[in-house]
């Protein structure tokens, strides 16, 4: 699966993308949002399996602008639900690439794989990340305690994470421009 929207290259992620995956890592763990989400491994063996991994789950698509990896969106499917993850550069955050890439894939998604039901969940403090989820038309549906992380004397750092919902209708915010 490759397609262009307006500005990206979309295609599934594949094994040999693991320095993109290892810059993006590196860039998101300087992130004040890192702890709110399992960190990605940062060394070269480390990171080269866990690419692999996400490759062969044919659920990992890899965001390009050019002849550079940006981003990534991901995909876990729940009971019929499917749960939409992402990170970018913090060089790209901001300009509506993850807006643009996310309509994308989610209307591949549903006209594709017929998927009625997308999730998302994200750290309530994480104001981009959920502004997205909005824009995006996801809804919150409800709160949890979380801790995916600890402090420097080994105590859970917790938080408020929220699971947002958008259900079967207009997928079509952004449609790819044309395959290739």
């Amino acid at each position: 699966m490759r397609f262009k929207t307006e500005r990206l290259l979309i295609r599934e992620l594949v094994p040999d993308d693991w320095k993109y995956m290892r810059e993006i890592a590196s860039d998101f763990r300087k992130s004040k949002y890192a702890i709110y989400d399992i960190p990605l491994p940062v060394k070269d063996t480390e990171i080269i399996a866990l690419t692999k991994q996400f490759a062969e789950t044919q659920m990992f698509y890899a965001i390009f602008l050019r002849d550079m990896m940006i981003g990534y969106i991901c995909f876990h499917e729940d009971n019929g639900k499917y749960d939409l993850g992402y990170c970018f550069h913090s060089d790209y955050q901001g300009q509506g690439y993850a807006f643009e890439s996310c309509c994308a894939m989610m209307n591949y998604m549903a006209n594709e794989r017929g998927i009625k039901i997308f999730t998302a969940g994200t750290a309530l403090e994480n104001k981009p990340s959920r502004k997205l989820l909005e824009r995006l038309g996801f809804t919150l549906q409800k709160t949890e305690r979380l801790s995916f992380q600890k402090d420097i004397n080994g105590n859970d750092i917790t938080f408020e994470g929220g699971i947002f919902i958008k259900h079967e209708g207009d997928f079509s915010v952004s449609t790819p421009s044309n395959d290739i």
